[in-house]
């Protein structure tokens, strides 16, 4: 099982792919080995790398995939418009014993409701540090009384919703803001929403299976086909890294409107300028990578040990 000390020294490769380019990962010598129209541009030891996101057309070797296997690295492939279409995981396989205390949770409301407490304090500490929240202190107690209080899921999810939607409007009112919705591409700050979480949620993915988790089997996100609720769950305390990272950019002047096209109402962030924005999240993950994997690690160990002490992630700055 893969220690701190080791993570501490692990990164996140991403590729994009160039058009007109043969461009081909291999393995060789320990390393993971980038070609364009087969010379060598660019490597990496195996040692160091966590996850690569390739986004785009890539050729990649079996013997790659077979060492990645060995070395506890995670690929994920994704198209042009960062949607993972598939993608080959490390994971510590035939955990029976966590898996059997994952399927029989006793507790799992309680830790469902925990999860929503840690997202709401994170998003109260960041309209707090923008000077949109002058009392963060009392208004997560009054916010956690109300969330211990509710009597089942459906009013758990109501009340999650009720925070994220008042947390959204007031932290990115100047920048426009109207509503979460998903996937639509209808303004930009929802595009780069769907696209930093998209990140985090793989590799909030990929850290729960190093463990062993069955990713599929949620607690607050209850099961629903080809959905992976745990890594839903887990990762709704992270999602402040990337509003966090988005507010800071708008505030930097990093967004611009010309990096992106319109397209029958629909915003797409042009080749271009991809990684520009890629750099922003994956910085923002990294500079957590230490956090997010005690959560992650914290996690195991309350649930494998039945436990009632709750792993609780706090956003920075």
């Amino acid at each position: 099982m893969l220690s701190l000390p080791d993570f501490r020294e692990k990164q996140i490769v991403y590729l994009i792919s160039k058009p007109g380019a043969k461009q081909k990962l291999a393995f060789w010598n320990d390393n993971i080995r980038l070609l364009e129209n087969d010379k060598p541009v660019n490597q990496i030891s195996c040692s160091r790398v966590f996850a690569v996101f390739i986004i785009g057309d890539f050729s990649i070797t079996t013997k790659l995939i077979k060492n990645c296997k060995e070395y506890g690295i995670s690929l994920f492939l994704l198209k042009q418009n960062f949607e993972v279409y598939a993608s080959v995981v490390a994971e510590a396989e035939g955990n029976y014993l966590l898996r059997a205390k994952q399927y029989s949770l006793k507790n799992d409301f309680e830790i469902a409701k925990n999860i929503v407490k840690n997202k709401t304090y994170n998003q109260l500490h960041l309209l707090n540090k923008v000077e949109k929240m002058p009392k963060p202190v009392s208004a997560y107690k009054e916010a956690a009384l109300n969330i211990d209080a509710v009597k089942n899921h459906k009013a758990l999810l109501g009340t999650e919703g009720q925070h994220t939607r008042e947390f959204f409007q007031q932290y990115f009112k100047e920048f426009g803001w109207i509503r979460r919705s998903p996937r639509t591409k209808g303004d930009i700050t929802n595009v780069l929403m769907d696209i930093g979480y998209t990140f985090l949620f793989n590799f909030t993915d990929a850290l729960l299976r190093l463990y062993g988790f069955d990713t599929y089997k949620g607690i607050y996100h209850k099961l629903f086909f080809q959905r992976k609720s745990l890594a839903c769950d887990v990762m709704e305390p992270f999602r402040c890294v990337i509003d966090k990272q988005i507010y800071k950019a708008y505030r930097l002047k990093q967004i611009d409107k010309k990096d992106f096209t319109v397209s029958r109402g629909q915003y797409q962030l042009s080749y271009q300028n991809q990684q520009k924005y890629l750099e922003l999240f994956f910085d923002s993950i990294m500079e957590r990578k230490e956090d997010l994997f005690v959560y992650a690690r914290d996690f195991y160990y309350c649930i494998l040990n039945n436990t009632t002490d709750y792993p609780f992630f706090k956003v920075s700055g």
